[in-house]
């Protein structure tokens, strides 16, 4: 099963960050959502149940996240979200994943400062055949472009 999804909840544990041997950046965390409603017989709040999800970022959002989201803060996830069961022979199970495409903190909670990130391109190899070695050096992406 393959659906898109948004989340919002409260991060459950330490972001944990690593790099593939071919070089592909991911971050992940366990991802606590809880719904409350207000009992108006009560005049209360109830809490509902907790929804667990494992959230899984690559790429370059697996890089921004590590630096920016930490355990406890309140986040925003969309994604794919991906239902399987599992069974090591001891224990069966079922985990709910969601494969992130954006992640953010939620600002209904509280504010956050954004830092674009600047992404540097090497130059071409015909770029470089082209140019003396003295005028080689990187072209910043994206840097200085406002909407």
């Amino acid at each position: 099963m393959s659906d898109q999804i948004t989340v919002a909840g409260l991060v459950a544990t330490t972001p944990r960050h690593l790099v593939t041997q071919d070089g592909l950046p991911i971050t992940s965390f366990r991802l606590a959502a809880s719904h409350r409603k207000f009992d108006k017989s009560q005049n209360k709040w109830i809490d509902g149940e907790t929804n667990w999800f494992t959230v899984t970022s690559f790429r370059q959002l697996a890089i921004n996240s590590a630096g920016s989201v930490s355990k406890g803060d309140r986040v925003l996830v969309t994604g794919k979200l991906r239902v399987r069961d599992w069974d090591n022979g001891e224990r069966a199970g079922t985990s709910v994943e969601i494969e992130a495409d954006n992640l953010g903190h939620d600002m209904s909670w509280g504010s956050s400062v954004f830092t674009r990130t600047v992404l540097v391109r090497e130059p071409e190899v015909e770029e470089q055949a082209e140019q003396p070695e003295e005028t080689t050096e990187p072209e910043l992406v994206g840097a200085g472009k406002r909407r």
